[in-house]
């Protein structure tokens, strides 16, 4: 079976402390680095999403953004 292009799917193991090695694959496609700060959600029926790195500060500058245009 081919994956369709442009989707991936990897494992990863839950360490002692709860933490994930992002696979390097992985790291490599979404350009994650040392240092990053990633955005997980979660919903109890579908599961954990990581979205890209870059959705954090795109919603975070949307939020402040309509914040800024209330005060005016």
């Amino acid at each position: 079976m081919t994956a369709p292009e442009h989707r991936y799917a990897w494992t990863a193991t839950v360490g002692e402390k709860g933490q994930i090695v992002i696979p390097k694959q992985a790291r490599e496609v979404f350009q994650i680095r040392p240092g990053d700060t990633l955005l997980l959600l979660g919903d109890e029926k579908r599961g954990i999403a990581i979205p890209a790195k870059g959705s954090f500060s795109d919603l975070f500058a949307a939020a402040f953004h309509e914040k800024e245009d209330e005060k005016a």
